[in-house]
């Protein structure tokens, strides 16, 4: 079935468009934008050493304008479009004007090209997100193969099958709100992946890579934490009481993640780490993520919780004592604060997601949308088991998925052009990869 409506343009304010939804969607989107451009450009920029400083940065510019030329160009349809198989759409443009001015799938009042603008934020900045855990050693003419082949053979299938009416996970009824499993499993397990092809950075990088600027370092992170209003609070396609539910447990859960890992890093390290509130927050704001509107206020905070302390322990403490994460090369560890993040926010929706709540956003008269605690409290263990199971399912697909698809890019990349810079390279400068303009010196005119 295809997702999308043809309009035959003879007003610019049809009857089913809703200026405020509309107004609302793109505000949204261009939060979300702005987490990437220029929030991760400033983050990455700004966390890793002052030689890396252009390459990390460009990484993520280059990604956000490479995904929206393939997003239109066929990504979109392959997301959103008509079926081929249950867990892809068929290629196709998104850029013919009756397409992007019919009203959008599943009954939004606003335009399809709305949507393809609101989707586009979301793959790029999966794409952005993956880039943390290659900084500081890979090569940007592979990065720039990658991002294309990995957002058409990797994020469409995961994003088709999660979030597109007719995918296979969605009809079976899996709860990933605003991309818990699509973006933020899918760019950890790809980042971490991806990490083990590409190989570590140099030996004197891995034992000291501190931040050249701090300062910038927490106006990034800034950007992206207030840049999750749109990313949760637009997912409800409308400006209605989710979005603002949506948005008020963001912001609860993300605050005391944050504050749980700094007190952890202040019992265990006695200082506190201003690059561990950061990865706090993140976690925090990852964890909520398939959960914002679905779940109560004390759940957030529960949420926050854990989210702060699971992934701190597995970063702190796991993470040293088995052999194969201290291999792979991890830069911004996005495999704890993205992938564990993500699969936990993803089972603590199971069980906390609540039935009305549930409605507001699914639209469901069938009420198959059950967290297990609900499923107790209502009578009906029986589906909230169903939906941990679909939850669980929906883990172990987005990582079989990552992990083939990643590995193979990689594979393919690295019979074209190395994956790596030349350890040469890496211990001068990052910056000889780009041309820089000649510097303008103007002379004074002698009298």
């Amino acid at each position: 079935m295809d997702q999308t409506v043809a309009y035959n343009v003879t007003d610019a304010n049809p009857a089913w468009l809703n200026k405020g939804d509309n107004a609302w969607q793109l505000t949204a989107a261009t939060m979300v934008g702005m987490q990437s451009v220029p929030g991760l450009v400033i983050l990455y920029g700004s966390i890793v050493k002052k030689k890396w400083a252009v390459n990390s940065a460009f990484m993520a510019l280059y990604a956000f304008a490479a995904v929206l030329v393939c997003w239109v160009g066929w990504g979109y349809q392959m997301s959103f479009g008509t079926e081929l198989v249950g867990f892809l759409g068929r290629p196709n443009f998104a850029l013919d004007h009756t397409m992007l001015l019919g009203e959008g799938f599943g009954g939004v009042l606003f335009p399809n090209a709305t949507m393809v603008y609101f989707q586009f934020v979301f793959a790029a900045i999966t794409l952005i997100l993956i880039a943390g855990a290659l900084l500081g050693r890979m090569n940007f003419h592979a990065w720039m193969l990658f991002v294309p082949l990995w957002l058409t053979f990797s994020y469409t299938i995961s994003a088709y099958s999660i979030w597109c009416p007719t995918g296979f996970l969605a009809e079976w009824g899996i709860m990933d709100y605003s991309g818990g499993y699509v973006i933020h499993l899918s760019s950890g397990i790809a980042g971490f992946t991806a990490a083990f092809w590409v190989g570590p950075r140099t030996n004197k990088d891995r034992e000291r890579f501190p931040p050249n600027n701090i300062l910038l370092m927490l106006a990034g992170a800034g950007l992206l934490w207030l840049g999750w209003t749109g990313f949760n609070g637009g997912d409800p396609y409308a400006a209605n009481i989710d979005a603002s539910l949506a948005v008020i447990n963001t912001h609860v859960c993300a605050a005391t993640s944050l504050l749980v890992w700094l007190f952890l890093d202040i019992m265990f390290f006695t200082k506190p780490s201003v690059i561990g509130a950061v990865q706090g927050m993140i976690t925090g704001l990852v964890c909520i993520t398939p959960a914002a509107g679905l779940v109560e206020g004390w759940a957030a905070i529960i949420m926050g919780l854990l989210s702060g302390s699971i992934p701190w322990y597995t970063m702190m403490v796991l993470h040293k004592k088995i052999q194969f994460l201290k291999y792979v090369d991890d830069t911004m560890a996005v495999f704890h604060t993205h992938a564990i993040a993500g699969s936990l926010g993803g089972i603590l929706t199971g069980f906390f997601a609540k039935p009305k709540l549930n409605k507001l956003f699914y639209t469901d008269p069938t009420n198959k949308y059950v967290g297990l605690l609900y499923g107790f409290s209502t009578g009906r263990p029986g589906a909230g088991f169903r939906q941990m199971g679909i939850q669980l399912t929906g883990i172990l697909f987005v990582v079989a998925v990552n992990v083939v698809m990643t590995s193979l890019i990689c594979l393919l990349i690295k019979k074209i052009i190395p994956l790596r810079l030349s350890d040469e390279d890496m211990q001068i400068s990052s910056d000889k990869q780009f041309t820089h303009p000649p510097r303008i010196v103007i002379r004074s005119i002698p009298k």
